[in-house]
């Protein structure tokens, strides 16, 4: 009974719900524009290789650990260190995704502008990203790592059901403007949360530490720690373990649109099909992570991670659909299900790894340098995406992103070994 209890209390604690904030914060700017802005140049009728290349806007949050430093060093004059700058990225971010609808993607001009501010949008998505990630490490203990980032992992994926959703059925509804403002206004929960949140968590900084050795120490803290090539290969399985599902679900909304589906299907089976399945999951998951550690979780979940990318080979098999009928709205449940429980799952086990592997001291500037090597392949590689399913179609390129998956996997055997026993446990 008292081990029942302590689970419970552990599921519903304060923290708990800071990382529901905290992931469904971090999860709607970057869903807006991996996801909601695609489908609407895509309705515009924007070629698929155009759409492939705009996924470079995601860049900065490959290289935020660049300015990482910057936000461990510098104090705002309100809310403290982490407070101050989420609210200043907050608040910049529901103006600049406010924006979008107020540009022309059909005019050459206008989609150099609208690339412009998806830059401007990462780039302050990925500032907030870097403050949150902190802060979330900071006020979690060690054994509330896998439960508290499987938690924010599943809002950040709640998140994604607003511009992936609601967003597309308003679009059959309303004009886009209405839908970009109506879409940025989902940010006032995390402005709301960072302004009653109490005090920070008080961690014993080095005193007058200098902004060079706030961007040095952190890295020679983590090589130090770990040893050279013990830690060139945690950052080599970082880069690969979401390398498959992340090429997979480049172009995943322009895939369902091209699939026969109408947006307000896409949203309606969308909102449907991956809710339930991603919170029950998301709370089994972290309650697993809890019992058997984050190693074994890393194994577990990245199976079903690599398995759920076959759903989408299997849709694009059965597609394009003349006519959506009840098998195909089936189908593409299915599909939608299974992302969700599979890319959710395998998440919440690497964002829970990426904290543990920090020192609390550095834990701004190494979880950003952990988070931008995740974010890279997003950036460069997924840029090829509307080349490869021009020249593959959509069967083969999903096969391909399989097998990109398996390297990833492998890693493990070296940074996450299954009997590992470590202080998680």
């Amino acid at each position: 009974m008292s081990t029942k209890s302590s689970l419970l209390s552990q599921i519903f604690s304060r923290n708990m719900l800071i990382c529901v904030f905290t992931g469904f914060s971090s999860g709607l700017p970057l869903y807006i524009i991996v996801s909601l802005l695609p489908v609407w140049l895509r309705s515009e009728k924007i070629d698929l290789q155009t759409l492939g290349y705009f996924t470079v806007v995601t860049l900065p949050f490959s290289w935020k650990f660049l300015w990482s430093p910057l936000l461990d060093r510098y104090i705002p004059p309100f809310l403290g260190r982490r407070r101050g700058w989420i609210l200043i990225s907050q608040i910049l971010l529901i103006i600049f995704l406010a924006i979008f609808g107020f540009l022309n993607p059909h005019d050459q001009i206008g989609l150099y502008m609208i690339a412009a501010l998806a830059v401007l949008v990462s780039f302050f998505s990925a500032s907030q990203d870097i403050v949150l990630d902190a802060y979330r490490r900071e006020i979690l203990s060690d054994n509330e790592l896998g439960l508290g980032n499987s938690i924010h992992v599943n809002a950040y994926r709640i998140a994604g059901l607003v511009p992936s959703s609601l967003s597309l059925i308003l679009s059959d509804h309303f004009s886009w403007q209405i839908v970009f403002i109506i879409t940025a206004l989902f940010m006032l929960p995390g402005i709301f949360m960072t302004l009653f949140l109490s005090k920070e968590p008080q961690i014993e900084l080095e005193a007058h530490r200098t902004l060079k050795e706030n961007v040095v120490k952190p890295f020679k803290e983590f090589f130090g720690r770990k040893g050279v090539w013990s830690a060139v290969g945690i950052l080599a399985f970082i880069f690969l373990y979401k390398l498959g599902d992340s090429m997979a679900t480049a172009l995943i909304s322009p895939f369902y649109l091209d699939m026969g589906f109408s947006k307000t299907q896409i949203g309606s089976i969308v909102k449907n099909a991956s809710l339930w399945p991603m919170v029950v999951a998301g709370i089994i998951g972290g309650i697993i992570m809890l019992k058997i550690g984050i190693n074994r979780a890393l194994w577990l979940f990245g199976v079903v991670q690599i398995v759920t990318i076959l759903g989408f080979a299997w849709l694009a098999q059965q597609g394009p659909f003349e006519q959506v009928d009840n098998f195909a709205l089936l189908s593409l449940t299915l599909v939608v299900a299974a992302e969700y429980i599979g890319i959710g799952l395998g998440t919440s086990a690497f964002v829970a790894f990426m904290a543990r592997e920090t020192n609390p001291l550095y834990t701004a500037t190494q979880l950003a340098l952990f988070t931008s090597l995740a974010a890279l392949p997003r950036a460069t590689f997924n840029t090829q995406a509307g080349v490869l399913i021009e020249h593959f179609g959509y069967y083969d390129y999903f096969w391909f992103c399989f097998w990109l998956a398996i390297p990833g996997m492998l890693c493990l055997i070296w940074v996450a070994p299954w009997n590992e026993k470590s202080s998680e446990n």
